[in-house]
């Protein structure tokens, strides 16, 4: 299986690599493993949904 970094992660699904930390110490990306101290994450996982909002609801702008 081939994986990539939180940095390579981060560059494709466009999020930090602090919350790519974060998703994978809470087990929320599918297959990612500690390393030592490097997090490698599959090349197929899928990015995670961000739970802070909800999904489908435009925010208003005021």
């Amino acid at each position: 299986m081939d994986y990539m970094t939180l940095k390579e992660a981060s560059v494709l699904w466009g999020i930090s690599p602090r919350m790519i930390n974060y998703y994978c110490t809470a087990g929320r990306i599918a297959g990612a493993v500690k390393m030592g101290t490097v997090w490698l994450i599959p090349k197929t996982a899928e990015k995670p949904i961000d739970g802070r909002t909800k999904q489908g609801r435009k925010r208003a702008h005021k």
